[in-house]
């Protein structure tokens, strides 16, 4: 029915078909209005009624207590490098656990607002999540900040750090909704949406109501979170689309049995390219096994030539984006929730034959 391939980018990444379906159907008359949700005022009756399903419908898949706000962020994931430390400094002192690219980014743009604690650093090597017994946390930090799946090296947390009475706060961008969690275990959690959520151009923060405080700190007024939940994230006017598109995404999740289920195929998915890489003398996994993610799949081939060969036919193949990040090399395999198991499938087979045409 559709000219269609697989897209195993880690971002902007692949959506499910019924999410599609469903943008398609209504993309130029939703449910009778005579106009597209790109069109509606955020303030008219048709599109809030979308807004506040949205926030109900995040609110059920991932059982987030009352306790906690939603806000929609336009800046995407990014933005919130800059945002937390603005917010969340209060005694001036945060410590970041560096596991990656994005952490590394965090802290970074952190130290421009307060003295930052490098917990642990996983340095230019970035195969392994620390044990607890690794970290070096402070005593007095407002927070502590981690980056809870890495894209670029495939790693994921498996056991998140305990950090006291201190807010843990978690970027999820490439594993939020993947796996069932305990929102109570953190202060704040954030995502860009692109990845496994929704589309570009949007940033999930869900925030535990202390952490709601005044600061001191002058910030733009964008960046403030207190004024983001006063008005319920719409201060100025929202990405509209993109958070229609994230409700669709989210009632996706929960017609497919929840989180837990998404879980059970996400693990299920993983499996069958982790096996593969674990009995095989020509596929080498870049990270460590009890680190290893299971929304990011990361490998080489024996030389750079057959890792190119290799994304060359997939994409022939009808499987495109397989080259790993540019300071990585070798493959990656991004199979967020929307990648459905037959893709997975198709690539292990893939992989199976391709060892033994070039081995």
């Amino acid at each position: 029915m559709y000219d269609r391939i697989y897209n195993f980018a880690a971002g902007p990444s692949q959506l499910p078909l019924e999410v599609l379906e469903e943008i398609s159907k209504d993309l130029f008359n939703y449910h009778g209005s005579g106009m597209s949700v790109m069109e509606m005022s955020h303030r008219s009756k048709d599109y809030l009624a979308i807004f506040e399903e949205v926030k109900a419908t995040i609110k059920r898949i991932m059982n987030i207590p009352d306790n906690y706000q939603i806000l929609f962020i336009q800046g995407g994931a990014t933005e919130e490098f800059s945002a937390i430390p603005l917010n969340l400094l209060k005694k001036g002192k945060a410590d970041y656990i560096i596991t990656g690219n994005f952490s590394k980014k965090a802290a970074e743009e952190a130290k421009k607002y307060g003295e930052i604690n490098i917990a642990y650093d996983g340095k230019e090597d970035y195969v392994h999540i620390p044990s607890q017994n690794e970290l070096k946390l402070s005593d007095d930090a407002d927070y502590v900040y981690i980056c809870a799946n890495n894209t670029v090296y495939g790693t994921e947390w498996q056991n998140y750090p305990k950090t006291r009475d201190i807010p843990l706060v978690a970027d999820m961008s490439s594993d939020i909704c993947s796996k069932v969690i305990d929102i109570n275990d953190f202060g704040l959690i954030y995502a860009g949406c692109q990845k496994n959520f929704g589309i570009a151009g949007l940033g999930l923060v869900i925030i535990r109501d202390d952490l709601l405080y005044d600061n001191g700190i002058t910030k733009p007024v964008l960046m403030d979170y207190r004024i983001q939940a006063k008005n319920d994230s719409m201060y100025n006017t929202p990405n509209t689309f993109a958070i229609y598109v994230l409700g669709l995404v989210a009632k996706w999740i929960e017609n497919k049995g929840g989180i837990k289920e998404l879980q059970k195929i996400n693990e299920k998915k993983a499996r069958l390219l982790y096996d593969i890489i674990d009995n095989s003398d020509f596929y080498k996994g870049h990270a460590d096994k009890d680190s290893r993610s299971n929304m990011n799949i990361t490998f080489a081939l024996p030389d750079k030539e057959l890792d190119e060969l290799f994304v060359k036919e997939a994409t022939k193949a009808g499987m495109v984006s397989l080259k790993g990040y540019r300071t990585v090399g070798g493959i990656r395999a991004s199979i967020y929730n929307a990648m459905p198991i037959e893709a997975v499938e198709k690539l292990a087979n893939f992989m199976k034959n391709f060892e033994k045409e070039h081995k």
